[in-house]
């Protein structure tokens, strides 16, 4: 019988510990006696002493109480309001730190979850400026128990919305939407929505940044059909935002926590915006999906463009393709390009999308990739390269074995997660592909997310 092992630590009590890594969620990671603790804002090479949160039979969460020896790279945040505010974990780490430890955590999730070695993990391709990049803001709305309007960002792991005056990851247009509203809401007295009472009226803010093209969105997400005093604050909003291009109300009647509910109706101005990737534009509603990092988006594609290594002679299958932006970017210099995606408003945008960019040799296809990839085999088309970006639950065993079956000579991986990119990567050998090297691309600078791009080669039929 195995012999059961004593939790050395206890909730209460504070402890010396030794942080070794960080952790997915960006929380540092430390030993004491040999058992797991996670300590949120701890880094790497630092000895610090936390207090016991939470005990559980693996692991326990501390919380940082001092820094014993801190590490080289901690530095000030930023924000005023980092260490209550939950959107950002990785302030007080210094830029050159963080993409090293992201280049590390894909290196780490390829070794323990894909088992997959003496694959190279390139150095993570680091923005011009971390500061000021998000082009897509949706911020909740709420009031505290005095009535207190706040418009922000949700604490770590609560539904508490934080107030935030000035959010430095955000483009600074999103910035003084926040403010306008803020003080519309105030001015009229109009109410927060409460998500426990079901009650009150603005439930999110929502802006978006047409970076290349200066355009801009505004979309008001309410819990019911009227908007009190709606044409005041339009008014405040085209005069104060010179590239006010549309303001968007969305209605989510539902107790639930999606931001956005199905109907949608423009109140000013146009139904979307544009934003340019390269050479090419698109159409971004209310509810596209668009890179939120427009810089390193063109880095991004740029490197997948590379990966693919077109000559101008083949068939790309791009699956997953969503509104079309990869695609669109591919078809530059491919004969022929496929985009598979599943939800029928993203196909509607990608086909205008193309005819907008006056690309011919791009067709999209709706439907789930598991059955539309082989019947674009059954009818003759065999792509030789495939790209995938999937969402962060990655593809599944499915599409991948779609994939094995249609044998393209190589598939070019477009992932937001390490750990279901490995999981996938690992299921690809199986059908007789080799993973030859990853590119992580810092999409998210000071969160603990990171992009990255995988390249396979075919190896065997």
């Amino acid at each position: 019988m195995k012999e059961q092992r004593t939790i050395p630590v206890t909730k209460g009590k504070t402890y010396e510990i030794e942080i070794i890594r960080l952790g997915t969620n960006g929380e540092g990671v430390g030993k004491y006696q040999d058992f797991t603790v996670f300590i949120p804002y701890a880094l790497p090479g630092e000895r610090i002493v936390a207090v016991i949160t939470t005990v559980k039979k693996t692991y326990a969460v501390g919380k940082l109480r001092q820094v014993l020896c801190a590490s080289p790279a901690r530095v000030a945040p930023t924000c005023a309001v980092y260490y209550r505010c939950g959107a950002c974990q990785l302030q007080h780490f210094s830029y050159d730190g963080e993409l090293q430890e992201k280049q590390r955590q894909v290196q780490d999730a390829l070794t323990r979850i894909g088992h997959i070695t003496n694959v190279p993990v390139l150095p993570t391709l680091g923005a011009a400026t971390p500061w000021n990049y998000r082009n897509k803001m949706q911020f909740p709305v709420g009031e505290d128990k005095k009535n207190t309007l706040s418009i922000g960002c949700f604490a770590a792991a609560t539904h508490n919305v934080i107030n935030v005056e000035n959010c430095v990851i955000q483009k600074e247009e999103n910035n003084q939407i926040v403010r306008i509203v803020r003080q519309w809401m105030k001015d009229f007295k109009i109410p927060a929505y409460d998500e426990d009472k079901c009650t009150g009226m603005i439930r999110h803010i929502m802006g978006r940044v047409g970076v290349k093209t200066g355009e801009i969105m505004v979309c008001i997400v309410t819990a019911c059909e009227c908007i009190p005093h709606i044409k005041d604050l339009i008014r405040r909003l085209r005069q104060e935002i010179p590239g006010l291009t549309a303001v968007i109300q969305n209605i989510n009647t539902g107790h639930t926590n999606v931001i956005l509910g199905r109907k949608t109706r423009t109140l000013y101005g146009q139904d979307t915006i544009h934003d340019a990737i390269g050479n090419l534009r698109f159409h971004i509603s209310a509810q596209s999906f668009f890179q939120v990092n427009s810089e390193q988006a063109q880095r991004l594609y740029e490197k997948a463009m590379e990966f693919a290594d077109l000559k101008g002679n083949e068939i790309v299958a791009d699956v997953y393709c969503g509104t079309g932006t990869i695609t669109l970017f591919l078809a530059q210099k491919a004969k022929q390009v496929y985009g598979i995606e599943i939800v029928p408003s993203a196909i509607k945008d990608a086909i205008r999308n193309a005819r907008d960019n006056h690309v011919k040799n791009a067709e999209f296809i709706l439907g789930d990739a598991v059955y539309k990839l082989p019947e674009l085999i059954k009818n003759g088309v065999r792509p030789q390269v495939i790209v995938l970006d999937p969402p962060r639950a990655g593809c599944g065993e499915p599409v991948l074995r779609a994939i094995g079956r249609s044998q393209p000579e190589r598939v070019v991986y477009v992932s937001c997660n390490p750990a279901t990119l490995a999981r996938d990567l690992a299921c690809l050998q199986t059908y007789g592909y080799k993973t030859e090297r990853v590119q992580p691309v810092d999409m998210f600078s000071r969160t603990h997310h990171v992009e990255c791009i995988a390249l396979i080669q075919r190896v065997k039929s």
